[in-house]
């Protein structure tokens, strides 16, 4: 009677465990797959970057059975709001505009944005020095926003679906100056053959009024408890030094910021 009783409480625990297992929260990830170094497609066809590698760890943290979905940055957030995802993990700064259509966690990074042209060009970024300039930037960011704000009424804003697409007109000569987060240039422009012949203009940009709170997951309106258990797996690879190993993966400095 007692070995019935062991091998019936043994078959109930592998069936709790089995059920556990089975009751792992699915949840899908949009990135745009097209922001290097934070979220990219490298040259065997896999997703990468920074963002990845960040969603992959609070993924983990949380107990989440994560896929990732591919979408282009122009769509992003109404693919969120359309149900194509449950989370954006795309660099998405956190801005008041944004906030009206999604909620956000707490950052998991905050970078400045700078101005980049050619070497030599002795670019002032001033509404003088910038006067009747083409600027390059990427469609629907806080780039755009902050540009259009503080110097569409002297400059032709020429903006693209991607960043990669603003880099080419830059190179080829189409645009005198572009304007993107300063991670992303650094790495995704300066540091690339097209990008030798360039460098930064200017002071750093991270007014709140137009570059928000940092970078944030967005979700749907009123998933608290998806933001919650996010914003847990946030502060648990921040105190256990998985934060930290990614972001020496990428750089060189602490991409957290303040």
């Amino acid at each position: 009677m007692r070995r019935l009783t062991t091998i019936i409480a043994a078959a109930l625990a592998v069936c709790l465990a089995a059920g556990v297992a089975q009751a792992a929260e699915k949840v899908k990830i949009g990135t745009e797959g097209a922001y290097p170094p934070f979220n990219y497609i490298d040259k065997d066809g896999n997703l990468v970057g920074f963002d990845v590698d960040i969603a992959k760890a609070l993924c983990e943290a949380a107990k989440f059975e994560c896929e990732f979905v591919v979408q282009d940055w122009d769509g992003i957030i109404p693919g969120l709001i359309a149900k194509k995802y449950d989370a954006i993990v795309a660099s998405m700064s956190i801005t008041e505009e944004r906030k009206q259509k999604v909620d956000f966690t707490s950052k998991y990074y905050n970078t400045p944005a700078k101005f980049v042209a050619p070497k030599g060009a002795n670019l002032e970024i001033t509404k003088e020095g910038l006067k009747g300039k083409v600027i390059a930037v990427q469609r629907a960011t806080i780039h755009e926003n902050f540009l259009r704000d503080n110097f569409g009424d002297v400059v032709t804003v020429s903006s693209y679906a991607t960043q990669d697409e603003a880099y080419l007109d830059l190179v080829s000569g189409r645009a005198d100056a572009g304007i993107a987060d300063s991670v992303a240039i650094t790495d995704g422009f300066l540091s690339t053959p097209q990008g030798k012949g360039f460098q930064f203009y200017g002071p750093d940009f991270n007014d709140p009024k137009w570059f928000g709170e940092g970078v944030g997951i967005a979700v749907r309106k009123g998933e608290d408890a998806l933001r919650e258990k996010l914003n847990a797996a946030i502060e648990q690879i921040r105190r256990d030094g998985t934060y930290k190993r990614i972001n020496a993966k990428y750089f060189d400095f602490d991409v957290y910021g303040k």
